[in-house]
């Protein structure tokens, strides 16, 4: 269960995918002062998506993830829908982790707000310049 912090905000946890590494971008992350957990923290590293997507869900986490194809797989889109999972997609490929991690601080304040003003389920991309647009549901 999430604890309120002082002043009623509930803190967001993210959780990585495993497609986006288990160091670079959590450690960056938390240094900007989210909270973070990592796939493979809480996963065996070959567990599938629509195994651990409802569990994620049921925590409250937010998925973040370089995976633009999760949208289009069945089983795991309606994994996430049936969770009531919040999820972010990296658009950009062959970036490094470095860049990857400041894509998504830089898009953490629009983030939080999609997160504030959006119930999920929901499916959201982030850029490279920090912008969040919702996918699913329009």
């Amino acid at each position: 269960m999430r604890t309120p912090q002082p002043g009623g905000v509930t803190p967001l946890v993210f959780f990585l995918d495993r497609s986006l590494g288990k160091k670079v971008i959590a450690e960056a992350l938390r240094r900007a002062g989210v909270a973070v957990q990592i796939h493979d923290d809480h996963f065996p590293p070959d567990a599938r998506d629509e195994e651990g997507i409802p569990i994620v869900g049921h925590r409250g986490g937010i998925v973040l993830t370089k995976d633009t194809r999760i949208r289009y797989r069945t089983l795991e889109r309606k994994a996430l829908l049936q969770a009531g999972v919040r999820a972010f997609v990296l658009t950009a490929g062959n970036l490094q982790g470095a860049e990857m991690a400041q894509a998504f601080i830089t898009a953490l304040p629009a983030i939080r707000r999609v997160v504030q003003t959006h119930a999920p389920p929901f499916i959201a991309t982030v850029t490279t310049r920090g912008t969040v647009s919702l996918l699913f549901p329009k």
